[in-house]
């Protein structure tokens, strides 16, 4: 930040000034969990983080820097989140169409006669990651797919928590592994590494990864005591759907659009929003009864309540009265004010985190850890301690992608270590990682769409514990370490990086 004429000199920030917003921020969570168990983010938490966001600006303040330069980097963080806005808004009109013109139900009615109980958490986690290695979405996936799996959950009596875990598990392979995925294509255009060469590398973490994963949620779908429901709820359920909604192959050509715009590359939030309007305009003629039933207007022509209708799934969500509370819960659901909670938690997080970088406090944690990682697999370690770590106090996968590339690119080279070892530990600790986290803006998301609160499904996300793990073990025993000849001189810093923000 440049100083203007006349004003007061400006200090660099201490090592108090740079720890000093983490502590408050974890005493305040911890206490907001304490006192508000998993309803803190209905507010408790936004508030936490904003309270933390306040005192950065303090420090920022007293360390010689103007208000409006505060302002300023506040303005840069809220605006690298404007697309995952729109994305969020999207999904939530998604969801409220599809459940009207019947997609979900489908979905979910067609799902209880085929999945077998005993096998549903790694039919879910496997069916993810191949829709994730096609599409190169794991938002996409997990707002789609994901939430009728989940729903199908409750319907046959298996556990939501393990089922969101095999659901965010499978996106984030394809998150990972897919050639299509903005993270992977960014963490490798950041490093120097060519995109076919970064996926190799990926490869011997995502895999044992993936069959660590795939084993544990076998065992876990034969031994978590659920035994799936009884024939009758089945039937009852299965009976109460047909009776609301007809269903049909046809109310899956949203689904069938959706596919086909995000194999075609169109941005998320278009692909999305367009697939929640072919719901709505195709409600009246799929599901003309359950439309009228929902909207409620008698007064109202046809083709005016139809409007109506399509407009109020989009804006607060489609609401169902089978009578069945599994089906209600299911189908009541979506519309774009349910996702204000989550942009509110998300402006927060990257408030915070981008003041902490703006004004060099995250650099003044991070320069002294690099220093002190004389190894390999303590450098590996530092990456993805720090891309974890910015996960945590910058609330967005991008920040925690971007930063380390550019911090630690110059320290591999000078190692002779292969940027295909750098582009591997910040996806497995940045872009993994961040669905763990109930701030960052993959972790509301993922509790948003789904259901389930970030700290009850995040022990059963194994696949996304699993792979910095295994990046780690790489890194100390030198398995699969690229080395490149050292580079002792000058290494140019990174041009000016533009943080994509179109969520994966």
């Amino acid at each position: 930040m440049s100083q203007e004429p006349g004003t007061r000199p400006v200090r660099p920030p201490s090592y108090f000034d740079a720890i000093a917003p983490l502590v408050l921020l974890a005493v305040l969570i911890t206490g907001a969990v304490s006192l508000f168990g998993l309803s803190a983010m209905d507010g408790a938490l936004q508030v936490a983080i904003i309270l933390s966001a306040m005192a950065v600006a303090m420090i920022v303040l007293k360390n010689g820097h103007s208000w409006e330069e505060v302002a300023e980097a506040s303005r840069k963080g809220v605006s690298s989140v404007v697309s995952a806005i729109f994305i969020l808004f999207a999904v939530g009109a998604l969801i409220g169409t599809w459940n009207m013109a019947g997609t979900i139900p489908t979905l979910v009615y067609y799902g209880m006669q085929i999945v077998n109980p005993d096998w549903f958490y790694p039919a879910a986690f496997v069916t993810c990651a191949a829709i994730a290695l096609g599409i190169g979405s794991s938002w996409t996936t997990a707002g789609t797919i994901g939430v009728g799996l989940v729903g199908l959950a409750a319907m046959v009596g298996v556990s939501a928590p393990i089922t969101a875990g095999a659901v965010i598990s499978g996106a984030y392979v394809g998150e990972k592994l897919s050639p299509l995925s903005e993270t992977a294509i960014l963490a490798a255009q950041l490093t120097g590494t060519k995109i076919n060469a970064h996926l190799r590398a990926q490869v011997w973490t995502s895999v044992p990864a993936f069959a660590i994963a795939l084993v544990s949620f076998i065992i876990l779908s034969n031994s978590d005591g659920t035994g799936g429901a009884t024939i009758a709820v089945v039937e009852s359920e299965l009976s109460a759907l047909s009776q609301l909604f007809n269903v049909s192959a046809w109310t899956l050509l949203p689904l069938v659009l959706l596919v086909g715009l995000s194999v075609m590359k169109v941005p998320a939030s278009l692909a999305i929003a367009a697939s929640a309007i072919c719901a709505a305009a195709l409600a009246p003629f799929l599901q003309p009864e359950a439309t009228l039933r929902f909207v409620d207007a008698p007064e109202l022509p046809p083709v005016i309540a139809f409007i109506k209708a399509g407009w109020q799934a989009m804006a607060t969500g489609y609401e169902a009265n089978s009578g069945i509370a599994a089906v209600d819960s299911l189908l009541s659901r979506g519309g774009m004010s349910s996702m204000l909670l989550t942009i509110w938690l998300i402006l927060g997080a990257l408030v915070f985190g981008t003041l902490l970088d703006e004004f060099g406090l995250l650099l003044k944690l991070v320069s002294p850890v690099l220093s002190r990682a004389k190894t390999t697999g303590t450098l590996v370690g530092t990456v993805v301690g720090t891309a974890f770590g910015l996960n945590l106090v910058a609330g967005d996968q991008y920040v925690a992608v971007v930063l380390p590339a550019r911090i630690f690119k110059a320290e591999f080279r000078r190692r002779g270590l292969a940027p295909t070892n750098l582009s591997r530990a910040v996806a497995d600790g940045g872009s993994v990682t961040s669905p763990l986290i109930p701030w960052n803006s993959c972790g509301a998301y993922m509790a948003a769409v789904l259901g389930v609160p970030t700290l009850v499904y995040l022990s059963f996300a194994l696949f996304n514990i699993a792979s910095p793990l295994i990046t780690l073990l790489l890194g100390f025993t030198g398995f699969k370490i690229e080395k490149i000849e050292a580079d002792d001189g000058h290494v140019e810093a990174d041009e000016t990086v533009v943080i994509h923000t179109a969520r994966p």
